[in-house]
């Protein structure tokens, strides 16, 4: 069991995608989810090996369900065309998180559309110290690894309590602050998987860390 085998098992469910599909074949999928588990369970020791605030993630923490959430979301199929899972899972929002799939595989982490509250204290963060980030975010090597941050539909004006001249109000628009490295199925299939994954988590980490400290603030 490998990589190879997960993705042309969710090929085949994307084809097929019902609940009468899956349950015929649900032993092959549980075969495929415990490889992906095991290997997340192997990486979750990797990373915290190379940091000491890692917040320990088991891969059966880690990992997503497959189903999506018809309720919320009727007209979406039954099941996800990718695994995904959340290492370094204080919160679900602020992990670093991995999606392996049919139509696009990548590593990203930050925080993607978090609440009211939680924007809050990352606005709070910027406007106190913004060139921490600013710096952060041009790093040659940073740049490199994830280019830009994802877009995310900005503010046309400031937020309430900021001035539209603030010095940082690019970033204090933002409704996200999330970056993504997306990876091919030859690296995912590669023995050097494991490696680039941890090189991505060196690169992110002050990223992450920057916001996981804004959210903790009052």
């Amino acid at each position: 069991m490998g990589f190879q085998e997960l993705f042309e098992f969710l090929q085949r469910l994307q084809k097929n995608n019902s609940k009468d599909w899956m349950d015929i074949h649900r032993k092959e999928y549980f075969a495929v989810r415990d490889f992906f588990i095991a290997w997340l369970d192997r990486m979750n020791e990797q990373l915290a090996a190379i940091d000491d605030d890692y917040f320990d993630t088991p891969g059966k923490k880690a990992i997503n369900r497959i189903n999506n959430n018809l309720l919320y979301h009727p007209n979406r199929p039954v099941y996800k065309d990718h695994f995904g899972a959340g290492l370094d899972q204080v919160s679900k929002q602020g992990d670093f998180y991995i999606e392996l799939g049919v139509e696009q595989s990548f590593i990203g982490g930050g925080y993607w559309h978090p609440s009211s509250d939680l924007l809050r204290r990352i606005r709070n963060a910027i406007d106190y110290n913004g060139e921490e980030l600013k710096a952060i975010l041009k790093k040659p090597s940073f740049r490199k690894m994830f280019g830009e941050m994802v877009e995310d539909d900005p503010l046309k004006t400031a937020p309430k309590g900021f001035s539209v001249d603030h010095e940082h109000i690019d970033l204090l628009r933002r409704r996200s602050f999330a970056v993504v490295h997306h990876l091919s199925r030859g690296e995912i299939v590669s023995s050097d998987l494991e490696k680039k994954v941890i090189e991505i988590y060196k690169e992110m980490l002050p990223f992450r860390r920057y916001l996981n400290e804004a959210v903790t603030v009052e």
